[in-house]
């Protein structure tokens, strides 16, 4: 099995992640650090380890919903000892990824798990999985702005893709828009919201595909049944 491949299987990332953790140097195999790509493992016998850690093969997929509070970083450590979702997870039997990220000051529905492909197919805009925000803004976008922002604005260089806005309620001095997106460029509402003059105050991912986080606390965690996750996957063409 290839090596980005294997990386993928046992959950650590995407394989389009697994190669720049290839070229970083950051993983070794029997010993030796690898940075060429298509090595071949054996997943019963080689010895694998990212950062220093080993990783398992043929692992159990586990799929945990959280309810990301604001002020949580979406990493798997932090090397300045912030409070991360690992944090609130507490101690679990299988090692688990975040799927994609939400800010720092962001919140809502994040997916960890260790599926690999899932996640690589949950975040590419090419199999449109559908992520659903609440989002508080300051003032009151016109409907020339909610359509500017619907056909997609110009972020570092590029469109972004066209996308779902309507307004969801107003008061004196915010709106609440319901954005659906099926791409998740870094901080891209907030940038989107900045370039129309109405920047975020709060931001809410409350879907994702087929999950909701209805019913979850803010810090609160559940695992997908089998169920669930049959029909996760099957959303993503798995």
């Amino acid at each position: 099995m290839r090596l980005q491949k294997f990386l993928a299987h046992a959950g650590v990332c995407s394989r389009r992640a697994a190669e720049e953790l290839i070229r970083q140097g950051r993983v070794h195999v029997d010993g030796l650090i690898v940075k060429e790509m298509g090595l071949q493992v054996d997943p019963h016998a080689s010895r694998v380890e990212v950062d220093g850690q080993v990783i398992r093969g043929c692992q159990e997929h586990v799929y945990i919903l959280l309810n990301k509070p604001p002020g949580v970083l979406t990493t798997v450590r932090d090397t300045h000892g912030r409070r991360t979702v690992m944090d609130l997870l507490g101690q679990t039997d299988t090692r688990v990824y975040p799927v994609g990220r939400l800010d720092l000051d962001s919140e809502g529905l994040l997916l960890l798990t260790n599926d690999g492909e899932l996640s690589q197919r949950l975040l590419h805009p090419r199999h449109k999985i559908p992520k659903k925000y609440h989002v508080t803004v300051k003032g009151r976008p016109s409907k020339k702005d909610i359509q500017r922002l619907r056909q997609g604005v110009e972020l570092d260089g590029r469109m972004t893709l066209p996308c779902e806005v309507r307004a969801l309620g107003t008061t004196r001095r915010t709106t609440v828009l319901e954005f659906v997106l099926s791409e998740g460029k870094k901080r891209q509402i907030r940038l989107m919201m900045d370039i129309v003059g109405h920047p975020v105050i709060r931001l809410v991912r409350v879907e994702m595909g087929p999950l909701n986080i209805r019913g979850l606390s803010p810090g609160k965690f559940r695992k997908l049944d089998a169920s669930e996750a049959d029909v996760l996957r099957k959303a993503a063409g798995l």
